[in-house]
């Protein structure tokens, strides 16, 4: 039964303070304060990002995987936060489920404060809501950055394309993995999300990223958004699509729309001169996937899935 009073209200304060004290910020609430108040230790330019798991969440939830589920939307947030090139500091949440299940919603909190602390991010408040006309888990988060140095991205000639390995499908696509897999259930369809953040931050200390893209919805597309230029992107010898994207392929879904609705096992993608891109390619997690060149704004892949070329 729901209990509107939430009473495990206290208990969710007390796993989340263990955040409140970071390089950037501190909280703190008082006891006559309705909410934690908030102290910043720096100034500078700031920006927010809000982002949730969709409808991977009605598999997080048949299954109970509810730390995956916050993996996911901590990646989902931190990687387009990376784009920015901004040091993540403080979070909100907003969980959504249709019944009231305790057990849940402090396994997801305990997973957020756990991850939070690890990267030193701040998570001053949240909201749960209970809505019983859902089928599903939603995990919404609204992260807050810190840009210590503006630096748009951009993908100029010349450039080279490195591919990060991707974990599976992510949080993206769902929709259209229902639609295929109907009431069908696979793993992979709980794999988090990989979080790029944290390596793309060591990244940027020994390397010049000119520009950058986190493959999610609208898939490879995306690069569109950052460069008018022609970028050519090969079949990857060590970055192949993992086994769940083959059997989306062979159940109809065409090229084209692989590539614009999946990662297609690369999950990150980063340009920089061919100089930087030596220093960087040296594991299995990453590898040079393609080139910028002049053009009209075109993007041609090589599809790993057929003979065919696909032309966005």
């Amino acid at each position: 039964m729901y209990e509107p009073t939430k009473p495990y209200k206290k208990q969710i304060l007390e796993i989340i303070e263990q955040t409140w004290e970071t390089p950037y910020v501190s909280v703190k609430k008082d006891r006559e304060d309705i909410y934690p108040t908030i102290t910043r230790k720096f100034v500078g330019i700031e920006v927010d990002h809000t982002d949730g798991i969709g409808t991977k969440g009605v598999y997080h939830l048949s299954q109970r995987t509810f730390r995956n589920a916050a993996l996911d939307a901590l990646a989902m947030n931190l990687n387009d936060l990376a784009l920015s090139r901004a040091i993540p500091y403080k979070l909100q949440n907003h969980i959504i489920i249709p019944e009231d299940d305790k057990s849940a919603i402090i396994e997801i909190i305990a997973a957020l404060t756990e991850e939070c602390k690890k990267r030193q991010i701040a998570i001053t408040g949240g909201e749960t809501s209970i809505q019983n006309t859902t089928h599903g888990l939603d995990i919404s988060l609204t992260v807050s950055g810190l840009i210590k140095k503006y630096k748009p991205s951009s993908l100029p000639p010349g450039d080279i394309l490195i591919g990060f390995k991707s974990s599976g499908l992510h949080s993206n696509g769902f929709t259209k993995v229902r639609e295929i897999f109907g009431d069908e259930y696979r793993d992979e369809f709980v794999e988090p999300t990989k979080i790029y953040s944290d390596t793309i931050s060591c990244l940027e200390e020994i390397v010049n990223i000119h520009g950058m893209m986190h493959i999610t919805g609208g898939g490879f597309t995306k690069l569109k958004d950052i460069t008018s230029n022609h970028i050519i992107i090969s079949k990857p010898k060590l970055l192949q699509p993992h086994k769940i994207f083959y059997e989306l392929y062979e159940k109809g879904v065409p090229d084209d729309e692989m590539y614009k609705t999946f990662n297609c096992g690369i999950g990150f993608i980063i340009a920089v001169s061919a100089e930087d891109a030596n220093k960087i390619t040296q594991d299995k997690d990453s590898e040079v996937i393609g080139q910028v060149i002049p053009g009209n704004g075109k993007i041609t892949i090589e599809s790993s899935f057929s003979d065919k070329e696909v032309v966005f």
